[in-house]
């Protein structure tokens, strides 16, 4: 096109003037783009999650209570398997009785609850080392990640995400709750919904008088379950971050979170969860043990 030269005194805009400014786009149009390119974008990006989807993550969590100085080299109040499958989206949570006994390599029928201290007493860090083998060789579970922490450590990350909304299914009174100078004291929950910071949730999740140690079990879950959903949300991470650095030990990296994100949001509320109870366990004379021929079933494309 031969665009004729401009007079002199002549101020109308060129027609090259007047076809950029035809191509402009207008407010409405820039706002709707603004608003459906992260969509979009993020749209592709799970569309490539789907098809290239990470590898399967089963992750132990430990709670230990360290008491009187002993830090890690303690017995576990609590023993959790995370298991995040990226490829179909699914994630699940087994949880552990403390009086279960399972075969320990190297030591034989053991209480679960005393794996940690007997690895730590070995070396510092074989606790979970311990654990992880003993999982592998009674239920064929391979662990690729862990989390070790104390109380401390859990009240931390329940204050750094904002706490946690928990719907407390029945009134629960505990009048033997045991303090931290070693005496007692009686604590209550009301039922219904309601938002926990970390030392309430942490007392949520240790009583026990009010029921028995399997619901004390399912109670953990469910803070568990809470909590993973506030860990998914890349806004909580820098202070999660912290935590981790300061009060957890963990082989977790930022990268992991990342990755196991999509299935733990994409599942709020509806995460497989099974604790190891009175109907799945059989009695030997050690106590309590697994019965793998109910468990197994249902470790089974949850776990790898």
């Amino acid at each position: 096109m031969i665009i004729p030269p401009i007079q002199a005194g002549d101020t109308r805009p060129s027609p090259a003037v007047r076809l950029v400014k035809a191509r402009r786009l207008s407010p409405a149009l820039i706002f709707v783009a603004a608003l459906l390119l992260p969509i979009f974008c993020c749209g592709l990006s799970l569309l490539t999650y789907l098809v290239f989807p990470p590898p399967h993550i089963d992750l132990l969590v430990l709670g230990v209570d360290g008491r009187d100085g002993e830090g890690v080299v303690s017995r576990t109040d609590s023993i959790m398997l995370l298991g995040i499958d990226p490829a179909h989206l699914r994630t699940s949570i087994l949880s552990f009785p403390r009086d279960l006994f399972i075969d320990v390599p190297g030591y034989g029928p053991q209480r679960i609850n005393t794996i940690n201290m007997l690895g730590e007493q070995e070396k510092p860090g074989g606790g979970p080392e311990l654990l992880v083998a003993s999982l592998a060789q009674d239920f064929g579970v391979q662990v690729d990640r862990y989390a070790r922490l104390e109380f401390q450590g859990f009240v931390e990350l329940i204050d750094a995400v904002g706490g946690v909304t928990l719907d407390v299914e029945r009134t629960l009174v505990d009048n033997q709750y045991p303090t931290e100078d070693g005496g007692v004291t009686t604590i209550r929950f009301e039922s219904g919904m309601q938002t926990m910071d970390g030392e309430r949730a942490l007392i949520y999740a240790r009583t026990r008088q009010a029921d028995d140690d399997y619901q004390r079990a399912d109670r953990q879950q469910q803070v568990t379950s809470a909590l993973l959903a506030k860990l998914a949300n890349p806004l909580n991470w820098p202070a999660v971050v912290s935590v981790f650095n300061r009060s957890i030990e963990t082989n977790l990296t930022v990268v992991d979170m990342a990755l196991l994100a999509p299935p733990v949001l994409l599942n709020i509320g509806r995460y497989d969860r099974l604790v190891i109870d009175r109907d799945t366990i059989l009695t030997s004379a050690e106590g309590a043990v697994p019965n793998y021929e109910t468990l197994l079933p249902w470790l089974e494309g949850r776990f790898e």
